[in-house]
């Protein structure tokens, strides 16, 4: 089956854990963990014999003795664990009050969706009435330029009446002076009898236009006048019409104004949880820096590193330079170990039951810590604490891991087991790496690759593994520095 691979955490906030004890401490028969000289003090076998005779003495008179270092290391771990089981449960007390606002933040963001979309839709509609409004006065000027032709007409229509009026009172008075002369008069005043007969046509002829014209007239000032009419009430009914889009602009725009006023108290309202939010977030993280640290991870100097790393390489004989440099591209030596919580960014089969088995054995709250997000070369993140190993691989080292710290079980949140689970690993990959190369730097940059992509390390091998080259050069030579 193929080696699972640690995970390089690459988009995570950078938080200030601060520092640790050694956990080194409780290995003498594994490793020398003191760096104190052995210093002889004169009259110790005078102390040796006055503690003796004082234990006799309280054995004999039932004293009651002072507490050993056992008993007050225990009392320091009870101390550790009252302290973070106190802290998991203010962190807890805070996400639940960050998941709320998150709900009044999301209510507030759908509320100013909802009043944008109305304003949107108010805007439209005044739009819409100001466009009609424009229609409605372009008809009420074609209806005022249409009433002032009718009344040009009118007008006309009147003059031609009033010519018409003179003609006809001319034709009247002829007709009169023609009605009061016999036929016989009219006869023998036509020099021709055809003369005579075309006076009488011309006479009939005139009366029948006569009373045509008169007619025509008539009619047309009555039409003219109709259509007066007409045109006076569709501007009439346009003005109204106009008023009644006006009123309705009006609503509209008071509707917007507090569409507006309310959109702002909600924007008001949506900042001031956004602004609690954040507090309690910049909480959760210090609370989770201190639960980090009681578990014995944290930010390290690089002389605290180094020392980590000295006594890891002493028990894998992995050089130290190369365990700073992969910890340092992993989690800027215990600085970034994740933000995001296992539920979000774990595999659900491979990974998110081994977590719940790791937390549960180091009687930790899962929701106290977080893990890497994902990242652009997986679809899963979930890499845990300095060493960002992801829970499944964890399984399978932390056997090794409490063989040479004694943490049993070990914690990938710890300093101590994140510094000697990342030299196994390294240790067994430049193993492997050995049988496609010889020459040592090739080999770790092989072994470099391997940590961070697992089977597909080739893909890797001069991205990943030769900038953890580089950096192990640059810290080969702060080693120097300090050593002499």
């Amino acid at each position: 089956m193929p080696r699972l691979k640690p995970e390089i955490l690459r988009d995570i906030n950078s938080r200030n854990l601060g520092n640790t004890r050694d956990n080194f401490d409780s290995l003498p028969k594994l490793l020398n963990l003191s760096y104190q000289k052995t210093r002889r003090w004169p009259g110790v076998g005078f102390f040796k014999l006055l503690i003796s005779f004082l234990a006799v003495v309280s054995l004999v008179f039932g004293s009651v003795t002072a507490p050993t270092l056992s008993i007050l290391a225990a009392n320091d771990e009870a101390v550790s664990d009252n302290e973070r089981q106190v802290l998991e449960e203010e962190l807890h007390r805070l996400e639940g009050q960050i998941d709320e606002y998150e709900d009044q933040i999301v209510n507030y963001q759908k509320q100013g969706k909802t009043l944008k979309n109305e304003i949107g839709n108010l805007d439209n509609n005044i739009k819409k009435i100001n466009l009609q409004i424009k229609a409605i006065k372009l008809n009420m000027n074609q209806i005022d330029h249409k009433i002032g032709e009718t009344e040009y007409q009118i007008d006309t229509t009147r003059q031609n009446i009033e010519t018409n009026k003179k003609a006809l009172s001319n034709t009247l008075l002829n007709l009169y002076q023609n009605e009061s002369s016999s036929l016989i008069e009219l006869f023998l005043k036509s020099s021709k009898i055809s003369d005579f007969f075309n006076d009488l046509n011309d006479l009939t002829l005139l009366q029948n236009n006569l009373q045509g014209s008169i007619q025509k007239i008539a009619d047309l000032q009555d039409r003219l006048e109709e259509e007066k009419s007409q045109l006076s009430i569709a501007k009439s009914d346009q003005e109204t019409l106009k008023m009644y889009q006006e009123t309705k602009k009006g609503d509209a725009e008071v509707i917007k104004s507090q569409k507006n006023n309310l959109l702002g108290v909600t924007k008001n309202q949506e900042s001031k949880y956004q602004s609690l939010l954040q507090e309690n977030k910049k909480k959760a993280a210090e609370i989770r820096s201190r639960i980090f640290k009681l578990l014995g991870g944290g930010e390290l100097t690089f002389e605290e590193a180094f020392k980590f790393a000295k006594l890891a390489s002493q028990s894998t004989g992995v050089d130290v330079a190369m365990i700073l440099a992969v910890l340092d591209r992993e989690s800027a030596l215990g600085k970034n170990v994740g933000r995001c919580s296992y539920q979000k960014a774990m595999h659900p089969k491979r990974d998110t039951p081994a977590f719940l088995e790791i937390v549960a054995e180091l009687k930790i709250d899962p929701n106290s810590v977080m893990v890497s997000c994902a990242n652009s070369d997986g679809a899963y993140g979930g890499a845990m604490g300095p060493a960002q190993f992801i829970p499944s691989t964890w399984q399978l080292y932390k056997e090794g891991v409490a063989k040479v710290t004694g943490n049993d079980p070990p914690s990938p949140w710890n300093n101590a087991d994140a510094f000697v689970a990342t030299a196994l690993y390294l240790k067994e990959a430049q193993n492997q790496c050995s049988n496609s190369y010889s020459n040592k730097t090739s080999q770790e940059r092989c072994a470099a690759a391997r940590y961070y992509a697992g089977g597909n390390w080739k893909r890797h091998l001069w991205t990943y593994g030769e900038a953890t080259i580089t950096k192990a050069i640059k810290f080969r030579e702060d080693i120097e520095l300090i050593t002499g």
